[in-house]
């Protein structure tokens, strides 16, 4: 085993001198040999030291740039300029986060991991509600109900406490590499510095050398490394270049090498892919959830935790629901075993975007609260908490999220756009009673318009000015609203990047918000709480406009007219171009749904009758908004537990139903109530 590589500055352990850098980027000669370079003092490397949880800014030692802090970590531990600026790019994007940790305990740019301290300093508070995963009133409650942030038992994989290694290998405090960006990017240097060594390679300059380094980053460098992926995107982003400004305001380039060559890029195709229904360029691994019967204390049978269905010959997927775990990874891998407890399709781990599937796309998952949704959607959990917006979400695993949705949208053609690649927080309450009771992941600091960017499908402008239709997308960086309720009630959210924009009952700021009758039948107006979803439009989702007024733009929601902030030098929507609808001539108010089931004389004899249980909203005369996709009412009957055999029925109706953007969340209409305006 080769020794640890350990800080230029400490003492090596067999007693000699310390080794000094070269230029990351310098061609080396035989392995061990470097060329000299005047090294830098102790002095002028040593930052104040900043307590954890106190800002992370781009600190400047000796007048350093950000850019020349990397290029001096390189330089400091042989590591190729470009290799430390690509995996920090593929981790945090740049970004310092306020030195506020990710969702995995992840520091820094170089996203340091120490989970036991991110977790110890964490918000307890989630999303609370009472919704019942499968949303299906014919069947018992399923609670989804999460446990939140809990301090890990026992030893910590090596991947949740990289922190520590890079400690032992720089001599740093612990406190100053999650503070100080300067020693934060010499901890994640060293790392991968001891991940090359380890894995018995040379300290070359030319980073195509330095592939299964990458590969082992996120994990600590420990071991030999299972997953490609990441080294996959760090290198793509080595072909294609960079450049961004940070958080900080700190400008960093990252130059395009186009001839990088990948060593092991060859080998994805022949590694097995275990039943997994994944793309090639995600790593992917096959972690079943619970199928099987249970008995409750009273000796009532039930079974978990999802259904046996064989979509799309059964039913069409058309939608995909994108949540948060309010959980760590390993929770949320624990209780999809669980047959007690509910499922979801696919799990995605924050420090390297790693993909779980638990449920087959031809099953149907319990997972979005409505019944009708699950029996037409996939499931994503990504690995977060919705509350703690500082805990941010990778870079990694947004790309990684990014490719397993383009692969299911090709797959099962479902286009992509916000009214079939839904958050959570936007699928509606199937009843009345079910509306209060809904989740509110991923919320409003979920980067959409960075996530479809990925997906090649950016949110642009689709018309003229003065469009009939807005596609609301804010700048996420400069966009950043007042939240309030993440630590406490009426206590401000620390500010933050949003996608959504807040919704007045008039163009102006001191206005009320717009009320939301379903989640308040009181008719008190919304609040500024991160999870009152009653006054938000969110980057993607399209609205009918209703007004103009100066730098105000009103849009049809909820049965009312809803004002935001849409200046001239500071866009918050687009123009947009979509299919309209409005009620039909010589109807005064049409009554809305959440969900599409079919009518009463369609169920054959043995399936129970399914309400159409109306919303307690209504869409108007003059009142316009902008429809999704038209669908036959269906409903998936599927109550029996059978391993053995796809024992389900697909009930369908002649109705005929819309789906249209009602306000936060989606909702249907009958399309015999109203007429198409394109």
């Amino acid at each position: 085993m080769p020794r640890s590589f350990r800080d230029p500055d400490s003492a090596p352990a067999d007693g000699s001198s310390p080794r000094r850098g070269s230029r990351g980027e310098r061609r080396t000669g035989r392995r061990g040999s470097r060329s000299a370079v005047v090294a830098a003092s102790a002095a002028a490397l040593v930052v104040p030291l900043l307590t954890a949880g106190s800002p992370a800014t781009a600190d400047q030692p000796d007048g350093r740039t950000f850019q020349q802090q990397f290029a001096a970590a390189a330089d400091r531990y042989h590591v190729p300029e470009k290799v430390l600026l690509g995996v920090s790019y593929l981790q945090s994007r740049w970004n310092a986060h306020l030195g506020a940790p990710s969702v995995s305990g992840g520091y820094g740019p170089m996203h340091l991991t120490d989970a036991r301290t991110a977790l110890a300093s964490s918000r307890p508070q989630g999303h609370t509600s009472t919704e019942d995963a499968r949303g299906d009133s014919a069947r018992p409650l399923r609670s989804a109900a999460r446990p939140g942030r809990q301090q890990p038992a026992g030893k910590l994989p090596a991947r949740l406490r990289t922190l520590a290694r890079a400690a032992e290998l720089t001599g740093l405090d612990a406190a100053r590499l999650r503070s100080s960006t300067e020693a934060n990017l010499r901890g994640g240097a060293a790392l991968l510095a001891d991940a090359q060594r380890r894995l018995g390679h040379p300290l070359s300059a030319d980073p195509a050398d330095w592939y299964e380094a990458v590969a082992a980053y996120p994990g600590g460098g420990r071991g030999e490394p299972s997953a490609t992926a990441f080294a996959d995107d760090v290198f793509d982003v080595l072909r294609t270049g960079e450049s961004r400004t940070t958080d900080t305001g700190a400008a960093v380039t990252l130059r395009a090498t186009p001839g990088l060559r990948s060593p092991q890029a060859s080998d994805r195709a022949r590694r097995p892919r275990n039943r997994v229904e994944c793309p090639r360029s995600v790593d992917c691994e096959w972690y079943p959830a619970a199928y099987e019967k249970w008995t409750d204390d009273s000796g009532a049978e039930d079974y978990g935790n999802h259904d046996k269905a064989r979509r799309p010959r059964s039913q069409k997927i058309d939608y995909i629901v994108v949540h948060d775990t309010e959980g760590t990874y390993e929770t949320t891998l624990s209780l999809v075993t669980n047959p007690k407890y509910v499922s979801w399709n696919y799990t995605l781990r924050s420090s390297d975007g790693h993909v779980a599937q638990h449920v087959r796309a031809k099953d149907a998952a319990w997972h979005a609260g409505n019944w009708y949704v699950n029996s037409k959607s996939v499931g994503l959990e990504h690995e977060g908490f919705l509350t703690d917006p500082d805990a941010w979400y990778t870079e990694a695993m947004y790309r990684s999220s990014a490719r397993l949705v383009k692969y299911l949208a090709k797959r099962y053609d479902i286009p992509l756009d916000r009214q079939h690649i839904l958050g959570h927080d936007n699928v509606p309450g199937p009843t009345a009673s079910s509306v209060r009771g809904m989740h509110t992941d991923p919320g409003p600091y979920w980067d959409w318009q960075h996530y479809f960017t990925l997906m090649g499908k950016p949110f642009t402008p689709k018309a003229g000015p003065r469009s009939g239709v807005v596609t609301i997308r804010p700048d996420y960086d400069g966009h950043k609203p007042l939240y309030t309720d993440c630590e406490g009630a009426g206590k401000p959210c620390p500010a933050h990047g949003s996608s959504a924009v807040r919704l007045h009952q008039a163009p102006d700021a001191s206005s009320p918000l717009v009320e939301d009758i379903g989640l308040r039948p009181d008719g008190s107006p919304s609040t500024t709480g991160v999870n009152d979803t009653g006054a938000r439009a969110t980057t993607g989702q399209q609205y009918a406009v209703a007004d103009r007024k100066g730098e105000w733009t009103a849009v049809w929601y909820l049965g009312q007219k809803a004002w935001f902030h849409n200046p001239a030098d500071g866009r918050t929507a687009v123009p947009g171009r979509g299919t309209v609808l409005t009620p039909r001539e010589g109807r005064t108010e049409i009554p809305v749904y959440g969900r599409a089931y079919p009518e009463a004389d369609a169920y054959p004899e043995g399936v129970p009758v399914q309400a159409l249980s109306p919303l307690p909203y209504k869409v108007t005369a003059g009142q316009r908004y902008v429809a999704g996709l038209r669908t036959s009412g269906e409903y998936l009957y599927a109550v029996t537990y059978d391993p053995d055999a796809e024992n389900f029925q697909v009930v369908r109706g002649k109705q005929r139903y819309y789906q249209i953007q009602l306000g936060h969340r989606v909702a249907f209409v009958k399309a015999a109530d109203v007429r198409v305006v394109r």
